[in-house]
């Protein structure tokens, strides 16, 4: 990333860390973000208008929609694999976003502040209030660069680590729990399956971030 982009955002971090706001957050996982106009999804079909009105009884076809079924089977997935993390939160008046910028900057100490929100791909105002909740309360640390004073690092604190290791721990053992009735054949194939459903351009950068 370029450090015009990154340094800006930097600063700005540095600047609203100062500033005293009220202690609410934005859930990144209930946000919806508005397509572009030029966007390439395409539109949805409308029904003609004879056919508005009324219920419809019949469910979608699973026969002309299979993937229906791993849709679903990822929503419940998800559903169930964030609640135990969300009940610890809920104790701190936190939200998913809190943990995710924990997490991430436990698993890379050091970090700045432009990659972070190259992995989060939230906007720069939600992760400047989020992070200004962390820091304030002491679970995250913002360091100067050693070359660059107008970088910022982050660092988790002793407090921040055991936070991310307590969020964690719940989420371990129900992938455990799932992987205990698999194959090492199967259990490669899940991870293959989850991998592919990474955008194409970022699963090589995402790769190397789990390895690090």
């Amino acid at each position: 990333m370029q450090r015009g982009t990154a340094g800006a955002f930097e600063d700005f971090v540095a600047t609203v860390s100062h500033v005293t706001i009220e202690p609410k957050y934005v859930n990144m996982a209930d946000v919806n973000f508005a397509a572009d106009s030029g966007s390439d999804t395409p539109s949805v079909s409308e029904p003609a208008s004879h056919e508005l009105s009324g219920p419809i009884s019949d469910p979608v076809s699973l026969a002309e929609h299979p993937e229906i079924v791993m849709i679903e089977l990822l929503f419940y997935a998800y559903r169930d694999f964030v609640s135990d993390p969300d009940a610890v939160l809920a104790t701190f008046d936190f939200g998913r976003a809190h943990h995710r910028v924990v997490h991430f900057v436990s698993r890379h100490p050091g970090m700045p502040v432009a990659d972070l929100l190259d992995i989060l791909k939230i906007t720069k105002q939600s992760l400047g209030r989020v992070l200004k909740q962390l820091i304030d309360t002491g679970y995250i640390e913002q360091v100067p660069g050693p070359v660059d004073r107008r970088q910022r690092l982050l660092y988790p604190t002793a407090k921040g680590r055991a936070l991310s290791l307590r969020l964690t721990e719940p989420q371990a053992r129900r992938v455990q729990a799932a992987f205990a009735g698999l194959s090492a054949e199967e259990r490669r194939g899940a991870e293959h399956f989850l991998r592919m459903m990474i955008d194409a351009e970022e699963r090589d950068k995402v790769t190397k971030l789990i390895g690090r």
